[in-house]
Parts: structure tokens; sequence; C-alpha cells
């Protein structure tokens, strides 16, 4: 796995994992989505861009197949 914090203020970090080829995207006001079928090459250009909301807007929302994660669970304080 490749991991890399943006300066970013839309996206915290982008984690990519090689064997399964899928993009995971911390968003700074919501939780995590993860995106499959995702080249390596899209994961290192993601990283040097100048804006990573830019790329994550024009280089991989709406042309990789994407969900929120399941294994994370937002926090919701009592009611």
């Amino acid at each position: 796995m490749r991991a890399k914090r943006l300066r970013s203020s839309l996206i915290d970090r982008i984690v990519f994992d090689d064997e399964r080829e899928t993009l995971a995207v911390w968003f700074r006001n919501s939780r995590r989505h993860v995106y499959e079928g995702v080249p390596r090459a899209v994961y290192d250009a993601f990283g040097k861009a100048s804006s990573a909301g830019q790329f994550f807007n024009e280089c991989v929302k709406g042309r990789f197949p994407g969900h929120p994660d399941p294994a994370v669970k937002r926090y919701r304080p009592p009611a």
C-alpha cells in the first residue's frame, strides 16, 4: 500500500492498494470513499497534482466505480 497526505481543502489523504488496484480517498468534511480499478499512474499523478480537488473531479470522480468505505463508521454523539 502507498499513502500520501495532500495539501488540499477538500482531500486529506489518498491510499493506493497495488494488489487490488483500489484508491481510497479521505475527504476532509466527510467519509472515506474507495474507487475500484484505478491504475497506479492515476495515484502517482494525484499525489503530484497542483490541485487535488480539481484532479479528483477530472480524473477520478465518475471515471472509476466508487463507494463509501463500509469499514469506516461515522461517529455520532449520543442525543
